[in-house]
C-alpha cells in the first residue's frame, strides 16, 4: 500500500496485492482496489485502538496521529493499551481474511 502508517510495520498486504494481480484487472481498477483495501485496514484498527482508549486518550491519539509522529503514538499505545501491538495484528489479520474471502468470490463469479 502506499501509505505509511504508525502501524505498516505489523501488517503485511502482500498477500492481497498477490490475489489482485490474479485477477484481469486495469491498473486503474487495481490501484482502486487497492486504495479500498488501504482504508479499509486503516479504520478497522484506527477502531480498534479508538475502543480502547478513554475519551480525553482519544484526544490525545487524535493529536499524535496529526503529528505523525510514530514513535510518540507507539509510545502512547504501549503506555495504555495491553497488548496493543497483537491487538493491531489480530484486527489486521482478521479485516485481510475477509478481504481475501471477498476476492476469492469476485473472482470466482468471474469464471
Amino acid at each position: 500500500m502506499k501509505h505509511k502508517y504508525f502501524y505498516t510495520h505489523l501488517i503485511e498486504v502482500e498477500s492481497i496485492i498477490v490475489e489482485l494481480d490474479q485477477m484481469n484487472l486495469s491498473d486503474e481498477e487495481k490501484l482502486h482496489l487497492t486504495e479500498i483495501i488501504d482504508s479499509s485496514l486503516h479504520h478497522a484498527v484506527l477502531d480498534a485502538v479508538f475502543s480502547e482508549l478513554s475519551d480525553e486518550d482519544k484526544r490525545a491519539f487524535i493529536h499524535y496521529l496529526n503529528e505523525s509522529n510514530h514513535e510518540k503514538i507507539w509510545s502512547f499505545l504501549q503506555e495504555k493499551i495491553e497488548n496493543v501491538e497483537d491487538k493491531i495484528k489480530k484486527v489486521a489479520d482478521d479485516s485481510k481474511n475477509e478481504l481475501h474471502k471477498d476476492i476469492r468470490n469476485a473472482r470466482s463469479r468471474k469464471l
